[in-house]
């Protein structure tokens, strides 16, 4: 159960809510008890007809009261006694029933307290689950993220964590409720016969063994189901976003083949887990049965032995709080195996929970609130996993003074994108450093370095919100009237005014209801709001048509006027002005210098070059 109290960890906050419901749990229990289990002495001296008995008794006087079983007993039959010879058997019954009606009703009404203050943890908990899991996806590293399913994580944010919901916090009443019932129902039993209750600690042993094995078969099976359930949102992801190539290519078959292969694993693995939970409930009223037929075989001997050592009411009383045990110990038991379900999820979320984040902020970080001088790329490499044979950066030196354009070109694989991503530190270098006027980055507050930069890629990166909202993006305290500049210097406003509601026109999933430019001089729009010093432009016009990026290219040539630009380009007519072009190959610079420069030395760029414009 180490997993489960590691789930519990999240109820820490909430002892407050934890301990009412504990107490009014006590409470229903203790009033259970009285309502049932005295029922029997009440009835065995009512039924009495012999009046010189009644009489005995109340002859007697007060029995001491002490807390014990017969103690309590004894004290019951005097007063009930007394009632009967002075008032009558009616008016005793009708004691009895009001004591019977009462003690249920505060019984239910314990146990409603007892979930009315569990119901805040049950779902406080989840969401501070949730929560926890949402802040890590944001602060992993991007590497983490090639390594992984996007299907996978989302099962995880979204199924494992409601499987959480229903299993373990469901059961987190029962956990807390069932425990202290049976604890005090077992001590009441060993008070009323510890001969009988030994029977008892011997045999729920065994049971609870049986269910335990059971239990852990399940944990395994819920493991693989929640696997195979990630695996089928990754092909559901995959099939969206790829759904023009899949028709493009009649590839509707082949898709549908492999999503009903792996429907049909998870769907297997699915029964075999229903069937295993739905063992629990009928395994444990079986056991429970079965252990109590054979106290009963015990005690009728102790009855019905020559010289008896127990009364008939004793043993009748006993099996009556034995009974009432069995409903708690199979909620108990039901409770169990849902929890060993979900822990399986929670297996799954620790993951990603206890997923390293290799890129963090320095112990004692370095203020850096501008930039003045230069950016410098240092001795640098870098591989994906250390210890890599090949190197996708190595030995890369680079310095980029304030105010310059650098081009990256070269073949795909080269590095280009690799070298821009390691700047805002998606990425962290391998070996050596990079520095911004004489400062490791890695010694900086990430905070404090993205600041610095403004992106643009290739890829529009949009979200389904407003068109305000996605300019303004990340920026706090922002006017209409900056966001409406920010569009024109980009070359939006004009497509943006034509729009149904204007600024405030949803852009749908990925801004999908606008063309490849007009998202594109939206993310140009974000990027000159922000207004860094330095810019990263990642292949930026590559995926236009030539209207589309000859506005685009005047958004990027307005927007890179008087700031320090990185820029990846396939297409060189877009760099040609660049103060200085880095020509990259696996990993490595092989030429640098202006265009005019590179065009005279015949290399690779001149190849390139003459190769396009032949294109």
């Amino acid at each position: 159960m180490k997993k489960f109290f590691g789930v519990l960890r999240y109820v820490k906050g909430y002892w407050n809510y934890a301990s009412l419901n504990i107490l009014f749990n006590i409470l229903s229990v203790i009033f259970s008890l009285f309502s049932i289990a005295m029922l029997f002495p009440f009835l065995q001296v009512l039924l009495l007809n012999n009046e010189e008995m009644l009489r005995a008794i109340v002859s007697k006087g007060i029995p001491e009261f002490h807390l014990s079983a017969s103690s309590i007993t004894d004290n019951v039959n005097y007063f009930l006694a007394k009632i009967i010879i002075e008032r009558g058997k009616l008016d005793a019954l009708v004691l009895i029933c009001v004591f019977v009606i009462t003690n249920i009703f505060l019984k239910n009404l314990f146990r409603y307290l007892g979930m009315f203050f569990i119901a805040p943890i049950r779902n406080g908990v989840v969401r501070d689950m949730r929560n926890k899991m949402y802040d890590k996806v944001l602060q992993l590293p991007l590497s983490y993220y090639s390594e992984e399913r996007k299907g996978d994580i989302m099962s995880r944010m979204t199924t494992d964590v409601q499987e959480i919901e229903w299993s373990i916090m469901q059961s987190l009443e029962m956990i807390f409720r069932e425990p202290v019932t049976i604890l005090i129902y077992l001590g009441v039993m060993l008070t009323v016969s510890p001969q009988l209750t030994l029977f008892a600690f011997i045999l729920l042993p065994v049971s609870g063994l049986m269910i335990g094995r059971i239990g852990k078969s399940l944990r395994r099976s819920s493991g693989r189901s929640k696997e195979k359930m990630g695996l089928l949102l990754s092909i559901m992801e995959e099939t969206l976003g790829g759904l023009r190539i899949i028709k493009g290519f009649n590839a509707e078959k082949n898709m549908n083949n492999r999503f009903r292969e792996e429907n049909e694993a998870y769907t297997n693995i699915s029964v075999k887990m229903y069937r295993k939970t739905d063992l629990a409930s009928p395994l444990s009223e079986f056991l429970g049965v079965t252990v109590m037929v054979t106290i009963l075989y015990f005690g009728g001997k102790l009855v019905l032995a020559d010289q008896p050592t127990m009364n008939g009411s004793i043993l009748i009383t006993y099996l009556a709080i034995f009974a009432m045990l069995l409903a708690p110990a199979k909620a108990f038991t039901t409770a169990y195996y849902n929890v060993q379900k979900g822990l399986a999820s929670a297996e799954r979320i620790d993951k990603i929970l206890n997923a390293d984040i290799a890129i963090r902020d320095a112990v004692n970080p370095v203020e850096i609130k501008k930039f003045e001088k230069e950016i410098e790329y240092k001795n640098v490499s870098f591989a994906y996993r250390e210890g890599e044979v090949g190197w996708v950066l190595n030995d890369v030196n680079l310095k980029i003074a304030k105010g310059k354009t650098i081009a990256l070109v070269g073949q795909s694989g080269s590095g280009k994108t690799t070298m821009a991503d390691m700047l805002p530190r998606f990425y962290d270098t391998t070996k050596g450093e990079i520095l911004i006027d004489g400062t490791s980055i890695k010694n900086t507050r990430l905070k404090d370095l993205r600041a610095l930069m403004g992106i643009v890629t290739q890829e529009s990166i949009l979200f389904n919100d407003t068109v305000y909202n996605n300019i303004a993006f990340g920026i706090d305290n922002v006017t209409e009237a900056q966001v409406i500049e920010a569009a024109k210097i980009a070359n939006a406003h004009e497509f943006i005014s034509q729009m149904p509601q204007g600024y405030q026109t949803n852009i749908g999933d990925r801004g999908n209801k606008m063309s490849g430019g007009q998202r594109q001089r939206i993310s140009i729009a974000r990027a000159v709001l922000k207004n860094p010093p330095i810019l990263i432009l990642d292949e930026a016009t590559s995926a236009l048509d030539t209207e589309s990026e000859r506005l685009v290219q005047d958004a990027l040539n307005k927007l890179m006027k008087n700031r320090t630009s990185v820029v990846i380009a396939h297409r060189l007519s877009t760099i040609q002005h660049a103060d200085e072009i880095i020509v990259m190959q696996k990993g490595v610079i092989i030429e640098r210098g202006t265009h005019a420069e590179l065009i005279t030395q015949s290399g690779t760029y001149k190849k390139l070059h003459d190769l396009q414009s032949f294109v």
